[in-house]
């Protein structure tokens, strides 16, 4: 791959992480995933999926939480074991 090429693949792709979120200023993040995987779907169920400020949680649960943490939430969402309401 030429040296342009990769430039203009390289500036496609724009690596992020989620920004400060007060609520939560300690290294530990885990409450900090778990409240963006909730304000997802209690967002989605108030706006709709095509809601485009909702794509903001789903973007920091998915920066912040395992991807096992994620399929876990999901399963349970499914058999309705969630802990935690998801209603707006």
């Amino acid at each position: 791959m030429s040296e342009s090429a990769a430039t203009t693949e390289q500036s496609r792709f724009v690596l992020q992480t989620v920004g400060f979120d007060a609520r939560f200023p300690n290294a530990n993040q885990t409450r900090h995933c778990f409240q963006a995987y909730q304000d997802y779907f209690k967002c989605i169920a108030a706006k709709g999926e095509d809601f485009a400020p909702c794509m903001q949680f789903k973007k920091a649960y998915n920066s912040l939480c395992p991807n096992e943490w994620i399929a876990k939430f999901d399963e349970q969402r499914q058999n309705g074991t969630f802990p935690a309401s998801l209603e707006p």
